[in-house]
């Protein structure tokens, strides 16, 4: 999932950020609303949490201006004030949800992955294919029973990978889905990710090299092969930025 934080305070911005990575999600960072609206128009994200009171841009508009372009995203606003008024108003110009500062971060992250459930309402909590079980929810993984103890990038690697239900992800498909803004991915991020992904899953091998455009994990394969010549070096031609 990917999650654009927009909040003023760097200090917040920051603490929230870090926890939402610790929860392996990818998190992008803006300071104010039009360097907001420059990210959301490049990128697509699942969930924007939105400082309501924001410098350049006021949150407000914002969040009107996600709704006028139909941007895919879904919206928790932040704000210190919490009255009804305020809050009918804020969900009123198009917000999905709306916490009041101060808050915990249990609660904001609980609303976060609600708002990406709905982001995605067609996704099962659980993926299994070729013996993998892997539960969103939980953020737990197994193969054949065996638990997978894996990082938040490794994790969510595995899940792209899942979800795109036998169709190839490229380099950058991965980068975008699980990376944040600013990786330097060229130095091996999503190489070396895969392959220790490939070692903690095992034998047989289930992750496919597809020369020249990516990776897979087979729709109907039980245990796929990899490809002949694959190797973790990853591929070439125009999988590259």
């Amino acid at each position: 999932m990917r999650v654009l934080v927009v909040e003023d305070e760097e200090f917040l911005r920051e603490m929230i950020a870090e926890g939402l990575r610790r929860d392996a999600l990818a998190v992008d960072e803006a300071g104010d609303g039009p360097e907001a609206l420059r990210r959301l128009r490049l990128g697509e994200y699942d969930v924007l949490v939105l400082d309501r009171d924001l410098p350049g841009l006021h949150g407000d508009e914002v969040c009107r201006q996600v709704v006028r372009e139909r941007l895919r995203t879904r919206v928790l606003m932040l704000t210190a004030s919490g009255t009804v008024r305020d809050r009918v108003e804020g969900l009123g110009i198009g917000a999905d949800d709306y916490l009041t500062k101060p808050f915990a971060y249990d609660e904001l992250l609980a609303r976060v992955l609600a708002l990406g459930r709905r982001a995605h309402p067609a996704l099962p909590p659980v993926l299994e294919r070729a013996g993998i079980a892997l539960d969103t929810a939980r953020r737990t993984a197994a193969r054949d029973g065996r638990r997978l103890a894996l990082s938040r990038k490794e994790f969510a690697v595995l899940e792209a990978l899942l979800r795109a239900e036998g169709a190839v992800l490229s380099s950058d498909d991965l980068v975008e889905q699980v990376w944040e803004d600013g990786t330097g991915y060229r130095t091996n991020a999503v190489r070396v990710t895969l392959s220790k992904l490939r070692a903690k899953l095992g034998e047989p091998p289930l992750i496919e090299t597809i020369p020249g455009s990516g990776y897979r994990i087979p729709a109907t394969a039980a245990a796929p092969d990899a490809a002949p010549g694959a190797t973790d070096a990853g591929p070439s031609g125009g999988d590259s930025r």
